[in-house]
């Protein structure tokens, strides 16, 4: 178990061009994409920041979630993981991409306290396949996550962590909205 409760972070820094942009405010069941995420990690941790491009298109953030600016560039997923660990004041972050709508706030709890056995890190995985947007980063993880960048591999750099791993159990919890037709996949699942 981490000795400082995890801050959560949605990440929404990414461009979205496979969406069509502004993959933020993406509807998704009448309300943002970046609703889902916010209410999973609030749930699971109480305390939430969204980090994004100054550019991002965003909607109204709830009452008492902030806005962490992270870098213009370099334009990678671990750019924001970097900034929030950098502006979390030696708290360990509790990251959730905004595409990830399915994830749970119990995947989440169980991400935020489990025990990490040493590693900076601890990552859902679902099929043999790591999530590393969804997971929880100590405060050691920032050295290896930033030599990854601008332009290493996402999963190169998680995996040199040795991170502890919590199962997800579905993969569909981790299942990414990239794509117009990856969103109506996750509306159909969602009003299953």
């Amino acid at each position: 178990m981490t000795s400082k409760a995890p801050l959560g972070v949605v990440l929404a820094g990414g461009a979205g061009t496979r969406l069509g942009g502004a993959k933020a405010l993406a509807p998704l069941r009448g309300e943002p994409l970046l609703l889902r995420p916010l209410q999973a990690l609030g749930e699971a941790v109480g305390e939430v920041v969204v980090v994004a491009k100054r550019s991002t298109a965003l909607p109204g953030l709830p009452p008492g979630v902030a806005l962490w600016v992270e870098p213009d560039e370099p334009r990678h997923p671990l750019t924001g993981v970097v900034h929030a660990l950098d502006a979390a004041g030696g708290r360990p972050v509790l990251v959730l991409a905004v595409d990830l709508p399915l994830v749970t706030a119990g995947l989440l709890r169980e991400l935020a306290l489990s025990d990490a056995t040493g590693a900076p890190a601890v990552v859902a995985v679902a099929g043999g396949e790591l999530q590393p947007l969804c997971a929880r980063y100590e405060p050691a993880s920032r050295a290896v996550l930033a030599a990854a960048l601008p332009d290493g591999r996402v999963l190169d750099a998680v995996r040199a962590l040795r991170p502890a791993l919590v199962e997800a159990g579905d993969p569909a919890l981790l299942a990414n909205v990239n794509t117009p037709e990856d969103l109506a996949r996750v509306e159909a699942a969602l009003a299953r």
